[in-house]
């Protein structure tokens, strides 16, 4: 059937060209996406839950894993804790395709309202997605000074 249309079409008068044009249009752009090369970064997990802990051994700590899952380096440009009770560190180094890196946060939860906190670390890269939201929660009760 394509073979029989393409006949049809290229008995008139400018078709063969325009058929030609169409085809090497088409190769060159199939071949361009396949040559794309972009970091992207996939996380073993998006949130932490610390539980219940309490005022007194306030500060708590995680590690975030994650991997490159691209063709090309990825690089974290910056990762920001909502508040400054949640401190994110992080991968400075170029993290090549296929390994792995982390960022690792500190919640600091000495002087705040003791209950439950959600907070939110933003990460941003030079991969897609470009930019990702982490979590920590957790309950805090009340330090049990007399």
């Amino acid at each position: 059937m394509f073979y029989y249309l393409c006949t049809v079409l290229t008995k008139r008068k400018g078709m063969k060209k325009f058929l030609l044009l169409a085809v090497i249009a088409i190769a060159n752009i199939g071949l361009a996406m396949a040559q794309r090369t972009v970091a992207e970064i996939k996380f073993d997990k998006t949130v932490h839950d610390f539980g219940t802990f309490s005022e007194d051994d306030s500060t708590q700590k995680c590690t975030f894993t994650f991997t490159n899952t691209g063709n090309a380096p990825l690089v974290i440009n910056q990762a920001v804790g909502s508040c400054g009770c949640t401190i994110p560190s992080y991968t400075k180094a170029p993290i090549k395709p296929g390994q792995k890196g982390e960022i690792k946060v500190t919640y600091k939860g000495r002087g705040r309202f003791p209950g439950h906190f959600k907070k939110t670390i933003t990460v941003r890269t030079n991969g897609d997605p470009s930019m990702v939201r982490l979590f920590i929660q957790g309950d805090m009760t009340e330090s049990k000074e007399e």
